[in-house]
């Protein structure tokens, strides 16, 4: 499996040969540019360094490899162990590090892990940074420090009561409420860190009928990581079974937050935003930002309110940018992912959790009644592979020009709108291979998918 290089980061499979799959050469080559990184870019006296790890079976060696990387540059380390990605970056901003590192290969399989890099906003690197880094790493002019510069290590282990605490103080979080409603909760936290983190947000939330699966962080996963409908087959009869008023399922590093209606139907990822954006709207009206491959749902809500929507491209660093250019009160992303300013500027399912159950109280309904309050839109995602000859470039102009009538956005491949049918599809082409990646939404899911089939048949006869 290739070794996979992007402006946030490294991940790869476990194992194999040096520069084709991450292994222990892989690992101290960028911990490395990624400290050189950190010394060219740090303008102050900050010198420490947060590392934190999803409870991946890998995740152990790798963290002791990058911890005796950056202790030879100098740095001092601060090691919070098991810790959710949220979690580092909350850390590194109440630390005040000069950056942080998330040993986390997010929603892969097991084999699978990755070094996710944060500045010292506790934020990921954007696109200028992280090039930067892989330049660093490709010239391996690297220089580490003597006998006496070598950087300590201290350990806190106890990292999630913090976070967990600093989230309970949010004004929007209902403790009273939450409790008063004595909800009986379901959730899957796939056998990483969640599963150590969620039963104790929950319990200090005032829930106490909380129903486990797979919360034991051996980082074994039971079943696809990925929290989509297709994995959440177990967690969705449970809900039935045990007659659950409802259900959280998150990734192994926890910054996505999958929600499960009290009859095992799927909230749906797209809305987990939706619905928290409804309450934050309510309580503190302004603007709200999503990528542009995230659900019109969200237009509409904060449209309800008379407030500004905006849409930014695919990738947590871009909803961030724009998130602090407008002062939105509320965005993210459409895979489950909410930020919340007044918290940290990163996804966190944590935040999304305590949100969600404070408006859950005071709303008093089902969730699945929750769910038919906000405009059903459906999204198909696709993507097809083209010749390698083929100029994807063209292609997407070619389609431009075609619809040339509709509102379009070139952000980030090209977006088309369709206001009459409040339909849209966004074409996104790899960088690394022949792919063009085609999203479409409508208010059906058969619309959504013909939709998507038209463009898709239009794209192949550009060929």
């Amino acid at each position: 499996m290739p070794l996979i290089k992007s402006i946030s980061g490294i991940r790869g499979t476990i194992g194999g040969k040096n520069g084709e799959n991450l292994t222990p050469l892989d690992v101290v080559k960028f911990s490395t540019a990624y400290g050189l990184w950190l010394k060219e870019y740090n303008t102050t006296d900050k010198n420490s360094i947060v590392i934190g790890r999803d409870a991946r079976i890998s995740g152990e060696m790798v963290e002791n490899i990058v911890v005796a990387t950056l202790q030879a540059m100098g740095f001092s380390i601060i090691k919070i162990g098991l810790a959710t990605t949220p979690t580092v970056e909350f850390a590194v901003l109440k630390e005040k590090a000069a950056g942080g590192i998330i040993i986390t290969a997010s929603h892969n399989p097991k084999n699978w892990n990755a070094l996710k890099l944060l500045n010292d906003k506790g934020e990921f690197l954007n696109d200028q940074e992280g090039k930067r880094i892989l330049k660093i790493a490709e010239t391996e002019n690297y220089k580490y420090s003597t006998i006496d510069e070598i950087g300590d290590v201290t350990c806190i282990d106890n990292y999630e009561d913090i976070h967990i605490d600093a989230i309970l103080k949010l004004h929007l979080v209902d403790i009273e409420k939450i409790k008063n409603k004595n909800f009986s909760v379901a959730i899957d936290c796939v056998n990483s860190v969640g599963g150590i983190v969620i039963p104790k947000l929950l319990k200090k939330l005032g829930v106490s009928n909380i129903i486990e699966l797979y919360c034991t962080p051996n980082g074994d996963f039971p079943h696809n990581p990925e929290p989509l409908p297709e994995n959440l087959k177990k967690i969705s009869k449970t809900i039935n079974e045990k007659k659950a008023d409802l259900g959280f399922a998150v990734d192994p590093d926890v910054d996505r937050l999958a929600i499960i209606c009290e009859d095992g139907s799927m909230f749906g990822e797209e809305y987990t935003l939706v619905a928290v954006a409804d309450y934050v709207l309510s309580k503190t009206p302004g603007n709200t930002v999503s990528n542009l491959s995230s659900t019109r749902a969200l237009k509409d809500i904060t449209e309800k309110y008379g407030q500004k929507y905006y849409a930014t491209a695919v990738g947590e660093v871009n909803v961030v940018t724009k998130m602090k250019e407008v002062n939105a009160v509320i965005g993210g992303e459409g895979n489950g992912g909410v930020i919340y300013p007044e918290s940290h500027y990163g996804r966190d399912a944590l935040v999304g959790i305590a949100l969600f159950l404070s408006f859950l109280a005071e709303k008093n309904i089902k969730v699945s009644n929750l769910k038919k309050s906000y405009p059903q839109y459906y999204i198909s995602k696709n993507k097809i592979e083209l010749d390698e000859n083929i100029n994807m470039d063209n292609i997407l102009n070619s389609l431009k020009i075609k619809y040339n009538d509709c509102p379009t956005h070139t952000t980030d491949g090209l977006k088309i709108e369709f206001p009459q049918s409040k339909e849209w599809v966004h074409l996104r082409k790899s960088n690394t291979e022949p792919i063009i990646r085609i999203y479409a939404e409508s208010n059906t899911e058969k619309n959504a998918e013909l939709l998507a089939k038209k463009i898709i048949a239009e794209i192949l006869e550009l060929q």
